[in-house]
């Protein structure tokens, strides 16, 4: 039996698996548009995100289960994404994280940490 001094704190798991900046900002637009999204339209809804960034996430995410990737035989190739079931099954939490965020915003922003910083 595990003692709660040996279990893996779900959190930690959770922060391993959606890592980066970038990362619950893509999941959740994927989410939200519910449908097959080419890159370029992915990126553009998600500025100023880098072409490489939104590269390197989605291959994780595709690694992970969480996003689908389909390559059509057209010419020029055409690539969309699509949020998964199991990505899908994140929306209650994110949707939770997003109305915790629209509820605290002004707050949190007005901390003096998270203020612009001033030129000198």
């Amino acid at each position: 039996m595990n003692s709660p001094d040996t279990q893996r704190c779900p959190m930690v798991d959770f922060v391993n698996l959606i890592s980066g900046k970038w990362a619950i900002p893509i999941l959740y637009r994927l989410i939200v548009i519910g449908a097959p999204v080419r890159f370029s339209a992915l990126q553009r809804a998600i500025a100023p995100i880098t072409q490489k960034e939104l590269t390197k996430q989605l291959r994780l995410f595709e690694q992970r289960g969480l996003v689908r990737r389909t390559v059509y035989a057209e010419v020029p190739p055409r690539v969309e994404y699509e949020i998964t079931a199991l990505g899908r099954s994140l929306r209650p939490t994110l949707d939770s994280l997003a109305g915790w965020m629209r509820g605290h915003a002004d707050q949190l922003l007005r901390a003096p940490h998270l203020a612009p910083e001033q030129p000198n």
